[in-house]
C-alpha cells in the first residue's frame, strides 16, 4: 500500500466492539467432516490439526468423541499433541459428556435443539426436558473443571422467550460460553446482529457464533455477529460442512484482518497451504472463484484490469489483502480478454524482448486462441512468440 494512503472504503466499516479480543474456533474436523461424502482418517485429522495449531487457531473442535473408538482416539491424541485449546462435541447425553471428558479435551461443546421443530421432530422431547438435561450436562462439565460451551441449536428459529430461558439456565449452571448457531442458514446479517445483542442481555459469559451458508450469508452473518459484540466465531477451512457448509475460516479471518484491522493472531500466510491440504483430504474441490484461496482470487485476464494491476496492484485488487498475505501468487492469465500490457509482461517474464509491433501481433493471436476456447498456457505463448519471430533477451555474462 502506498505510504500515507489508505484504501477509500476502509474507514467506513462499523468497528468491532471487542476490538482485537476475538477468537477463531475451527470446526473443520467436526462440522466440516459432516459434509456429505467426506470422511477424514486418523492421519488426516492429525495433519490438519497440526497446521491449524501452528497457525495460531484459538480452538480446534477435533470431533465427536462418543461416535466411535477411532474418533475418540483421534480427539484424544489431538488434545494431547497440540498446544491450542481442543474441543469435543457432546449431546445432552451422559455418555457423550463422559466420552469428551475421557478424551481429556480442554473444552466440551454441549449442544441441544431448542427450536420447536427440532425438539418435536428430531429429539422427540419437550422444552422442559431439553432445558433440564442441558443444565445437568453443563453442570457435569463444570464440576469436572473443564471449560464448557453450550449451544442452543437452531437458535435463529427458536422462540425468543424459550431461548432466554435456556441461556439463563445454562449460564447459571456454569457454561463459560454461549454459542449462537444459525443451524440451517436462514439468518441475515441484520438479524444476527440483533440476536447477538439480545443474547448479550441475558448472559454475562462470552458469546460465540456458528453460521451456515445455505443462502451464501454465513460469512456476512459471522462478521455481523462480531460487530454486535460476539467474541468468537466457528468456521471451517474452505467453508466445508453440513449441506452448503459453514463460514469459511480464510474468509472470516481475512475480513477481520484486512477490512476491520483486527489482529487475530492467525498466521494468514499459510492459508493457501491449509486450503490445499483440506481440499485434498476432503475431496471437496475449491472453486476457482473462491475468495482468498481460489485460483482466480488474485488472477487477472481483462486488459483494463491487468494493465491497472501491473501499474499498481491496488487499482483492481482490495489493496488491504495481497496474495503474499495468504501464501498465494498473483497471476496474469492470457485469453480472449487479454490486453497488450499483460502480454508484454508475460513475454518479458519468459525472457523475450518484443517490439511494440510484435506485442500487438502476439496479443491478436492470443485473443484468437482464447476466443476458440483454448487455454493459453506458457507453452502456447512461447509457440506464438516464435511464430511472430520475437527474440529472447541476450544474457549478460558476469565475469569474476
Amino acid at each position: 500500500m502506498s505510504p500515507g494512503r489508505g484504501v477509500e472504503f476502509f474507514d467506513g466499516n462499523v468497528p468491532i466492539s471487542t476490538g482485537d479480543d476475538v477468537q477463531i474456533f475451527d470446526t473443520t474436523l467436526r462440522d466440516g467432516e459432516q459434509s456429505p461424502r467426506v470422511s477424514f482418517s486418523y492421519e488426516d485429522k492429525r495433519e490438519i490439526a497440526a497446521v491449524l495449531d501452528e497457525m495460531g487457531t484459538d480452538v480446534i473442535e477435533a470431533g465427536f468423541p462418543v461416535s466411535s473408538q477411532a474418533e475418540f482416539e483421534a480427539v484424544r491424541d489431538i488434545a494431547e499433541y497440540t498446544e491450542t485449546t481442543v474441543a469435543g462435541l457432546a449431546r445432552i447425553v451422559d455418555g457423550d459428556v463422559q466420552a469428551a471428558l475421557d478424551a481429556e479435551v480442554d473444552m466440551v461443546h454441549v449442544f441441544a435443539s431448542t427450536s420447536d421443530v427440532q425438539i418435536d421432530d428430531s429429539m422427540r422431547s419437550t422444552r422442559e426436558a431439553v432445558k433440564r438435561r442441558s443444565v445437568e450436562c453443563v453442570e457435569r462439565v463444570a464440576d469436572a473443571g473443564v471449560e464448557c460451551m453450550f449451544s442452543p441449536m437452531d437458535a435463529t428459529r427458536t422462540d425468543p422467550d424459550y431461548l432466554v430461558d435456556v441461556i439463563e439456565a445454562t449460564t447459571a449452571a456454569g457454561a463459560d460460553w454461549i454459542n449462537v448457531p444459525d443451524t440451517v442458514g436462514v439468518c441475515t446479517p441484520t438479524r444476527m446482529g440483533e440476536l447477538v445483542r439480545f443474547v448479550r442481555e441475558h448472559t454475562d459469559v462470552r458469546i460465540d457464533v456458528h453460521c451456515h451458508d445455505d443462502f451464501g450469508l454465513a460469512g456476512a452473518n459471522t462478521i455481523a455477529g462480531f460487530e454486535a459484540g460476539a467474541n468468537r466465531a466457528q468456521v471451517a477451512v474452505n467453508g466445508i460442512g453440513e449441506r452448503a457448509g459453514n463460514a469459511a475460516y480464510e474468509e472470516v479471518v481475512m475480513a477481520l484482518e484486512s477490512i476491520y484491522d483486527v489482529d487475530t493472531g492467525i498466521d494468514t500466510t499459510r492459508f493457501a497451504e491449509l486450503s490445499a491440504l483440506v481440499e485434498a483430504q476432503s475431496g471437496v474441490s475449491v472453486p476457482r472463484n473462491k475468495p482468498v484461496v481460489g485460483s482466480n482470487a488474485f488472477s487477472h485476464e481483462s486488459g483494463i484490469h491487468a494493465a491497472g494491476v501491473i501499474e499498481n496492484s491496488e487499482t483492481f485488487e482490495p489493496g488491504v489483502m495481497t496474495p503474499e498475505m495468504v501464501g498465494a501468487e498473483r497471476e496474469f492469465v492470457l485469453g480472449k480478454h487479454t490486453g497488450a500490457h499483460s502480454v508484454r509482461k508475460r513475454l518479458t517474464d519468459r525472457g523475450f524482448d518484443p517490439s511494440d509491433g510484435q506485442v500487438r501481433e502476439v496479443t491478436k493471436r492470443v485473443k484468437a486462441v482464447g476466443s476458440a476456447g483454448e487455454i493459453v498456457t506458457s507453452a502456447v505463448l512461447d509457440r506464438i512468440a516464435r511464430e511472430v519471430s520475437v527474440e529472447r533477451r541476450q544474457r549478460t555474462e558476469v565475469r569474476g
